[in-house]
């Protein structure tokens, strides 16, 4: 959330990206590396990460989030939320890299 690989990518493209605030990203990061990683997924976890997302909704009115670490689309399974979809960055590079190969 506080790198900039993404936000240079998708400025490029004409698209803004928005993080969580502070408190948030706290949350989020303390149960990626304390929970996820080691492979430990809680409902109440995932509803906290929902409820993370409808804030944003309400607040920004985002497009879409991007689950940008491996573990977070095994606790965010579902393709959508509220009609915000979710973007798996490991499943979208993985089909790029086949379509490559199989260019």
């Amino acid at each position: 959330m506080q790198g900039s690989f993404y936000p240079k990518v998708f400025s490029r493209e004409g698209i803004d990206l928005v993080a969580p605030d502070p408190k948030d990203q706290d949350y989020i990061h303390d149960k990626y590396m304390n929970e996820l990683v080691p492979g430990t997924f809680l409902p109440e976890t995932r509803e906290n990460l929902l409820a993370i997302v409808d804030r944003l909704k309400d607040k920004i009115d985002i497009d879409g989030i991007i689950l940008a670490g491996t573990e977070l689309p095994l606790i965010l399974r579902d393709e959508t939320h509220n009609g915000i979809p979710f973007l798996d960055t490991m499943k979208i590079h993985a089909e790029a890299a086949v379509a490559e190969m199989l260019r």
